[in-house]
């Protein structure tokens, strides 16, 4: 039997990126189906976020991040640019949004296709992976093509429907805290939520009292 999970994910999150891959795996390997629900990033949803932190809360993140990357031998490297538009001083968040709202929209429009973790798996490589210039050029239609999809059709959908989709970012957001979190990257299985790039192997374990099995 096909088990099935939700996996929330931001595009700005590296956590998410550094998780993302290791599920696709995971669902490649075993009899599994994870879909991606997009989120906004904290960014987008609470915009003065960043501004409250301690002090500590980026050099600790930015030592973490990198560590574990290294732990698990995934490429990684500060997005350029960053999907989210900020004055690196004041850490203030601009309104204009165009890099976050587009390959959000592009996730959601990828997960009605049923292609949702590759994609943000493929995405997040060129974002998080070291990438210079990942939203120029031919970047995102290759790994759309790597994907199973097809760029330009993606965009279109995401040009036309944008508010649609917005609408169903905001719901994912909805259902992830009726699940019992609110932040990325948490898996969802049978009800149960698993926050964090570092639950994997415990979500495995609560899968295989579920039967998980390999393909």
């Amino acid at each position: 039997m096909t088990l099935t999970a939700e996996l929330y994910f931001s595009f700005r999150s590296p956590y998410s990126y550094l998780a993302v891959g290791r599920y696709r795996a995971m669902a490649e390997t075993y009899d599994l189906d994870i879909a991606l629900r997009p989120v906004w990033p904290l960014a987008i949803r609470q915009p003065d976020f960043f501004e409250r932190n301690h002090p500590n809360w980026l050099g600790y993140t930015m030592r973490d991040m990198m560590r574990v990357a290294q732990f698990h031998e995934i490429p990684f490297g500060p997005p350029r640019p960053d999907p989210i538009v900020q004055d690196t001083a004041t850490r203030k968040i601009a309104e204009d949004q165009p890099h976050i709202r587009r390959i959000t929209r592009l996730g959601q429009a990828a997960a009605r296709r049923g292609k949702g973790l590759a994609f943000a798996h493929e995405a997040g490589r060129l974002i998080w992976g070291g990438a210079e210039g990942w939203n120029e050029g031919e970047h995102l239609a290759r790994a759309a093509t790597r994907a199973g999809l097809d760029l330009a059709e993606l965009d279109a959908e995401a040009e036309r429907d944008a508010e649609v989709l917005d609408a169903e970012i905001a719901a994912n957001q909805d259902a992830l805290e009726a699940a019992g979190h609110w932040g990325v990257p948490t898996l969802v299985f049978d009800g149960e939520p698993f926050f964090g790039q570092d639950r994997i192997e415990m979500v495995r374990w609560r899968m295989e009292q579920r039967g998980l099995a390999k393909r």
